[in-house]
């Protein structure tokens, strides 16, 4: 490997939305550098299973549905 081209690997904290902080190593910042997380598993939809809609307004999710409407998928009532 090429010396002095990789970023430093070193200890940060991190604060999740809710106020939990654990330290892990990373090339984020400065040694010792704390992160604030806007988004983290604990809330994001993706994680928590939440009710997110996809919103589409004739567009390409509009034009799969009807292109494929008769193929036997279930259809959201």
């Amino acid at each position: 490997m090429k010396a002095d081209i990789h970023p430093t690997y070193h200890v940060i904290k991190v604060v999740m939305t809710n106020g939990t902080e654990f330290m892990t190593r990373s090339t984020y910042g400065e040694a010792g550098q704390t992160l604030n997380l806007d988004i983290d598993p604990n809330t994001h939809p993706a994680w928590t299973g939440g009710s997110a809609q996809l919103t589409d307004r004739g567009g390409r999710l509009s034009r799969f549905s009807t292109r494929f409407a008769g193929i036997g998928a279930v259809q959201k009532k």
